[in-house]
């Protein structure tokens, strides 16, 4: 099998090049040992009632978490936009639209993530497993999945997926996924190919791992005229592509980070819902 994996340093140079496809967890006396029975069996029983109680806590934990977590929305698999369940009984003037950051984490994740966490607004982080191979990496995905933020794959190595043999495929979807899982807790819902590309095999793999498949809508800051904020800021809101539905691409990347806040204020005050990814069914669910 050829090596086409290749060191986090080189690769990262190449990523945002790649994507030129993109803008659409003792003995006792008798007596005595009576009285400790007696203590014993009472610290027994209320030890009963205390795991009792705690079970009976975590059980309501649960149950409301699944309340709280019913899918309410969709991936179209033809146009990749975020879409009502229901749609016959949901509000027909609800605008809703998707933010997605790839490439994470490339060394703006947190900054993205606690931006999104002051507007109250929630996102999904696709992942180059690559970048989670260092401590920091790792741990960054931790803190942003506990901030309550969808952690998808990317492949490891940022794979365009149809240069590669069907073993090397199936190797950048499952040691994403196997590391994901190794930090969250849980294999990752949604998979992105990298560039768009994506392969039969690839789709056959993706099945066999229970994950959903989106590009998206269209994205900009991975071109070099938008690689600033005040660039980025006004194309993604301006757009003629930006309609109900819409599945946002952006990347990890520093421009990004700045201009997030003001996105997200002018998609809400453009009438738009930004839909949480937690939210949305996974086609294998």
């Amino acid at each position: 099998m050829k090596n086409k994996i290749y060191s986090s340093l080189v690769l990262s140079a190449f990523l945002l090049a790649g994507c030129n496809n993109e803008t659409s967890a003792p003995e006792n006396s008798e007596p005595e040992q009576n009285n400790e029975d007696t203590t014993e069996q009472v610290a027994d029983d209320n030890t009963d009632d205390t795991e009792t109680d705690e079970e009976t806590d975590e059980t309501e934990h649960e149950e409301s978490e699944d309340e709280e977590l019913t899918y309410q929305y969709k991936i179209n698999p033809n146009t990749f936009s975020v879409e009502p369940i229901d749609s016959e009984n949901s509000n027909e003037d609800e605008k809703l639209v998707l933010l997605t950051f790839d490439d994470a984490p490339y060394g703006n994740t947190i900054e993205i993530a606690e931006a999104l966490e002051e507007k109250d607004v929630k996102a999904l982080f696709f992942i180059n497993g690559m970048y989670m191979e260092d401590e920091e990496g790792f741990e960054t995905i931790q803190k942003v999945h506990d901030m309550g933020f969808e952690i998808g794959n990317h492949t490891h190595t940022h794979a365009k997926l149809d240069d590669y043999s069907e073993d090397e495929q199936r190797e950048e979807i499952i040691k994403t996924n196997d590391i994901i899982e190794e930090a969250i807790g849980e294999k990752p819902r949604f998979f992105r190919a990298p560039h768009g590309v994506m392969t039969d095999y690839a789709k056959q793999v993706m099945e066999e791992e229970d994950m959903t498949w989106m590009n998206w809508s269209f994205g900009y800051d991975w071109e070099s005229e938008y690689q600033n904020s005040a660039a980025l800021i006004d194309i993604t809101l301006n757009t003629e592509f930006l309609s109900p539905g819409a599945n946002i691409l952006m990347h990890d990347r520093e421009w990004t980070a700045e201009a997030v806040p003001e996105i997200v204020d002018g998609l809400i005050e453009k009438g738009y819902t930004i839909v949480d990814p937690k939210l949305i069914q996974n086609e294998a669910e």
